[in-house]
Parts: structure tokens; C-alpha cells; sequence
């Protein structure tokens, strides 16, 4: 599943032209991984525990939430992901709950945690914070009622 997750990043981060049969496969797409990030995101909070347990659920999660961040980068995919039920909500309490989890314990959602050379680049979790909030930043792009929301 992330192979698969990465290989649709590389295609979405294509800057070639797309056509439009190819814009509503990705739309089809966009709808179908925002809704399976909406039921996984709780696998990351699962990244606070002792080290090995929950990391595949969580990788998962946090290439979902990659490949959305990088569709809602582009405008052909934003107004229809910024439409999509409760994606906005789920980002924003997902935020919530690693920020919390973050401040319960020293673990990798920790603001002051401090990170090896070696974990940084092993962790699968750095810089999901920073991911949610740029989904929430392009979800919330010229759009007032998402704006208002936050």
C-alpha cells in the first residue's frame, strides 16, 4: 500500500499537463484516500507507543496524508477535496490529538523532542504535524466556509 501511496505522489507531483479523463480519475482518487485517511488517522497516535507497534497502519496514514497534501497543492483537485465532508474536521482534531499526545509524553510529536540523526530519518512520523497543517492551510485556500470553520 505505500509503494502503491508513493507512486500516485510521484504521478500527482507530476507538473506535466494532465487531461481531463486523467483530472477525474485523480478526483475519483482524491475522494477515496481523503475517506480512508478520515478512517485511519488515529493509527498515528499509535507512533506514541514503545517503538515497532502500529508503525505499518501508521506509514500508511502518513503517505495518504502526503498524497493529499501534495492534491490539494494543485487546483485541479483542491475545490473538490475542499468540498469533501468532514476532511477538514478530521486534520484539525488529528492535529489536536498529536499536539496532546505530544505534551502527555516525551515521544516523537513532542515539540522539544530531541531527534538523532539517525531517528530523524528512520521515523515515519517526522513532520506529520507539520503535513496536517499544511493539508488544513490548502484545504482552507480561498474558501470561507472552511476558513470560518477553523
Amino acid at each position: 500500500r505505500v509503494t502503491l501511496l508513493e507512486l500516485l505522489l510521484s504521478k500527482v507531483s507530476e507538473k506535466s499537463c494532465v487531461s481531463s479523463e486523467e483530472m477525474r480519475v485523480l478526483e475519483r482518487h482524491a475522494a477515496f484516500l481523503a475517506g480512508c485517511f478520515q478512517e485511519q488517522c488515529g493509527a498515528v497516535l499509535r507512533l506514541t507507543a514503545a517503538a515497532g507497534t502500529g508503525h505499518e497502519e501508521a506509514l500508511v496514514t502518513i503517505r495518504l496524508l502526503d498524497v493529499l497534501c501534495e492534491m490539494t497543492s494543485s487546483s485541479g483537485q483542491l475545490e473538490h477535496l475542499q468540498a469533501l465532508p468532514g476532511l477538514l474536521e478530521t486534520a484539525v482534531d488529528t492535529l489536536r490529538l498529536t499536539h496532546l499526545a505530544g505534551k502527555q509524553a516525551v515521544n516523537v510529536f513532542t515539540a522539544t523532542h530531541a531527534v538523532t540523526a539517525q531517528e530523524e530519518v528512520a521515523h515515519p512520523a517526522v513532520g506529520f504535524k507539520s503535513h496536517l497543517i499544511r493539508l488544513i492551510g490548502n484545504l482552507c485556500y480561498k474558501n470561507k466556509e472552511n476558513q470560518d470553520k477553523v
